[in-house]
């Protein structure tokens, strides 16, 4: 495949992310408001939070599979569509039950990112990859930066105004996907599959006991440094709001700014440097070199005597996470099985899932019973075992040179 032609389906591919993430960002910082309005109980609302991840969870590896088995324009075109659903069920709920049943739906669709990676692995070659993906995801960060102004200034409207324009977007976008992206394996579809030389595909069950049974093998150690880094890093974000209030006194009204701040630092990293990082160390050094900056500001924060030590201290999380997960992301789709490639980021991006369930649950306790600086040294440190993962992580030159075949 020309790289012309790649880089043409990824920019389709990154319209269809930032709206479809702009579309979740509008309604998630809304959801605690909602559930009150509507008598929720305070514990209600975390498991609102936790239900879009576990619902997550549990439809990413099956995603990816049918991404393997059926192609990836199916599968998000069909994941949009849910995401449309669960938006509309926000839209008219009426209790606090329903907002669970909206972030259920719009977790099972957002199922799919394993497979929007796959799509890039299938898409792009492979020493570009590293720098298309951070193209995706900086066109989802871009989505998080606008959604919530958005989102907010539609409540002038109506309650039901947020859910509404999102699932109007997402429905858009489903049109705009069906019309433009093209499948991007389509060697795999199914009536080319007894032709098409892929091999065997393992049942999901088997790539999640591979993870767990051989962690040191490239790609679950791969997975690994992912979710152990997903867990420090969502360890952070839930108690960052609590930490502002307390440390520095910031506010709802105030707090949108940090989001503008890091969230731009992270949509330039990945917009613009992190290609040439990748160029430069490779994707091993720039894993190593993310680790090191993500458990360097996670732990700095509660060191910060005012907002300005903050400020340079927490330009480090945005830096950190650009060069860590896109990377990662990458080395997986070099070093995963052809065939199973969807399949196996579907199970990196479940890791994550449960990382996401199981950060802010922890983070808030300790937050409360061993003090405010407390979960930040302790992400820190969970970090800092990601550096130490990543430094096991083998260059390509050596795996080229043990698979020249595989790693072709």
């Amino acid at each position: 495949m020309k790289p012309s032609s790649g880089m043409k389906r990824i920019s389709v591919l990154m319209a269809a992310a930032f709206v479809d993430m702009m579309g979740g960002a509008m309604i998630f910082p809304l959801l605690p408001f909602y559930a009150l309005h509507l008598k929720a109980a305070p514990w209600m609302i975390g498991w609102m939070i936790a239900s879009f991840w576990i619902a997550q969870l549990a439809s990413s590896p099956l995603w990816g599979r049918v991404s393997d088995r059926y192609g990836r324009r199916p599968a998000l075109l069909v994941g949009l569509s849910a995401s449309a659903l669960g938006f509309l069920v926000f839209a008219f709920a009426v209790t606090p039950w329903m907002l669970v049943l909206s972030r259920l739906v719009q977790g099972a669709g957002g199922g799919t990112t394993g497979v929007a990676q796959a799509y890039v692995g299938d898409a792009i070659e492979p020493r570009d990859r590293a720098k298309a993906l951070g193209w995706l995801s900086a066109a989802t960060n871009a989505g998080v930066m606008i959604g919530p102004a958005i989102g907010s200034l539609a409540t002038n409207v109506g309650l039901a105004a947020p859910g509404l324009i999102a699932a109007t977007l997402c429905l858009g976008n489903v049109w705009y996907a069906w019309r433009w992206l093209p499948e991007s394996a389509p060697h795999r579809r199914p009536s080319q599959q007894a032709t098409a030389p892929v091999g065997p595909r393992r049942p999901v069950s088997a790539v999640v006991w591979e993870v767990f049974q051989a962690p040191k093998a490239d790609v679950p150690r791969l997975i690994w440094i992912y979710a152990v880094g997903m867990l420090g890093f969502m360890s952070m974000a839930g108690v960052l709001a609590l930490y502002l209030d307390r440390a520095f006194g910031v506010t709802e009204k105030t707090i949108g700014l940090f989001f503008v701040y890091t969230g731009g630092l992270s949509l330039i990293m990945r917009a613009l440097i992190l290609g040439k990082m990748v160029d430069r160390f490779g994707e091993t050094g720039v894993i190593r070199m993310g680790a090191v900056m993500l458990a360097l500001g996670l732990a700095g924060i509660p060191l910060a005597p005012n907002v300005v030590g903050l400020a340079a201290v927490i330009a480090l999380i945005p830096i950190g996470t650009a060069l860590l997960f896109p990377a990662t992301s990458a080395l997986v789709t070099h070093r995963a099985p052809k065939q199973e490639l969807g399949q196996v980021l579907g199970v990196q991006q479940a890791f994550g899932a449960v990382a996401r369930v199981i950060a802010p649950i922890w983070a808030t306790a300790a937050f409360q019973a061993l003090g405010v600086g407390v979960p930040f040294y302790i992400a820190g440190l969970v970090v800092a075992v990601v550096g130490l993962l990543a430094f096991g992580v083998r260059p390509a030159s050596e795996v080229r040179a043990a698979h020249p075949v595989a790693s072709s």
